[in-house]
C-alpha cells in the first residue's frame, strides 16, 4: 500500500519560513518522480516544484522560483521543500505527489496534504 504523508506545515508570518516534509512508503521511491503542489481556496491544484528521479532535476513553478527548494533523500524516502520569503499568496494546501513506475505503464499518488498559512 504507498503512503505519502507530509508533515511541517503550520502558521507562519509573512517573510518567514516553513520546511514541509513528505514520507514516502509502498513504493520505488528512488525511481519516482517527486512533486509538490498546492491549493488556495477557490483555485486550482498548482504545481510548485518536482525533482526527478536518477540526476535529481529540478523545475519550480514561476511564483516560487528563488524562494523555494526542493530536494530529496532517497535512503530515507523523504521530499522536503523549503519555503522561504513566504507571503500570503504562500497560503494554501500542500500536497505531495509521486509519479511511480509500475508494470511498464506510471501511476500517480498523492497525500493528504499539509496547510500552510502565512499571515500578513
Amino acid at each position: 500500500q504507498v503512503q505519502l504523508v507530509e508533515s511541517g506545515g503550520g502558521l507562519v508570518q509573512s517573510g518567514g519560513s516553513l520546511r514541509l516534509s513528505c514520507l514516502a512508503s509502498g513504493l520505488p521511491f528512488d525511481a519516482s518522480v517527486m512533486s509538490w503542489y498546492r491549493q488556495a481556496s477557490g483555485k486550482e491544484r498548482e504545481l510548485v516544484a518536482r525533482i526527478s528521479s536518477g540526476f535529481h532535476n529540478t523545475m519550480y513553478g514561476e511564483s516560487v522560483k528563488g524562494r523555494f527548494t526542493i530536494s530529496r533523500d532517497d535512503a530515507k524516502h523523504t521530499v522536503d521543500l523549503q519555503m522561504d520569503s513566504l507571503n500570503s499568496e504562500d497560503t494554501a494546501m500542500y500536497y505531495c505527489s509521486a509519479v511511480t513506475p509500475r508494470s511498464g505503464d506510471y501511476s500517480s499518488y498523492w497525500g493528504q496534504g499539509t496547510q500552510v498559512t502565512v499571515s500578513s
